[in-house]
């Protein structure tokens, strides 16, 4: 896909809505809107690579209370017919066709390629994906299962919703401090798998959130890894407008 002039392909990533608490998290939710009503108007796609929500289940019948406001924007906007993709993250992994039928979002369980003015993008949500951490790379394995979804499908949604949202904050406080600084390219396991996959193939942007840490890392004289950082503190986004990549801070 060649970008049409004026247009742009805007990225962003890791809302976590719901966390700490209602009040704050319906500050950070007007705050996204706000952001996509604003590119609106030059926008060709947007993508949103994860972690929208600290917690989602879609039951059968049932979805998280709240968020209305962005659920909202993201039907006018796709009915407008900007494309919008979605990236499953490791705290709202358990989609299951709300986004597709509801919203027009096809949501990715895996990192996925897109070409846009010949320039390549290998994009993914960032969790599970490297050397390391494997532990949670067991985890993943079982909560992303068929058995798991079930199990926890059985449970109350007052008893699930509120369980999963207890050991959710408990994560998210507990990484909170550490995602602040550069570990060195020799820790960071998302540009160790960025140069393990272009030992094999060719990419211009690796597109990451997840590490809550903003980005834009050379990783030769062709590629770059950009990460996303978040909306929690950072308020970062990444935007193409068809031959440069900006990693930008949204201030309103």
């Amino acid at each position: 896909m060649n970008i049409a002039p004026g247009k742009k392909i805007y990225f962003l990533s890791d809302f976590h809505l719901g966390v700490p608490d209602y009040e704050s998290s319906l500050v950070r939710e007007k705050k996204v809107v706000a952001f996509l009503e604003s590119i609106r108007h030059d926008a060709a796609e947007i993508f949103i690579v994860g972690d929208m929500f600290d917690f989602w289940y879609e039951y059968k019948t049932v979805v998280p209370k709240g968020y209305t406001r962005l659920l909202g924007k993201l039907a006018a906007i796709t009915d407008s017919g900007i494309p919008i993709h979605f990236f499953m993250g490791n705290h709202d992994m358990w989609m299951n066709g709300y986004f597709e039928k509801e919203l027009n979002i096809p949501v990715y369980h895996e990192p996925q390629i897109f070409e846009y003015s010949g320039k390549e993008f290998y994009i993914g949500h960032g969790d599970g994906l490297g050397p390391g951490d494997h532990k949670y790379k067991f985890l993943k394995k079982i909560f992303r299962s068929k058995t798991c979804k079930w199990f926890f499908g059985q449970l109350h949604p007052t008893w699930g919703i509120g369980i999963a949202n207890y050991f959710s904050r408990k994560s998210r406080i507990k990484t909170m401090q550490s995602d602040k600084k550069f570990l060195g390219e020799d820790k960071e396991w998302l540009i160790i798998y960025c140069r393990e996959v272009l030992a094999k193939k060719h990419y211009d942007f690796f597109i990451f959130g997840h590490r809550h840490f903003p980005m834009d890392y050379t990783l030769n004289n062709k590629s770059r890894y950009i990460n996303l950082g978040d909306w929690i503190r950072d308020f970062t986004y990444a935007v193409f407008d068809g031959s440069d990549m900006q990693l930008k801070k949204w201030e309103n």
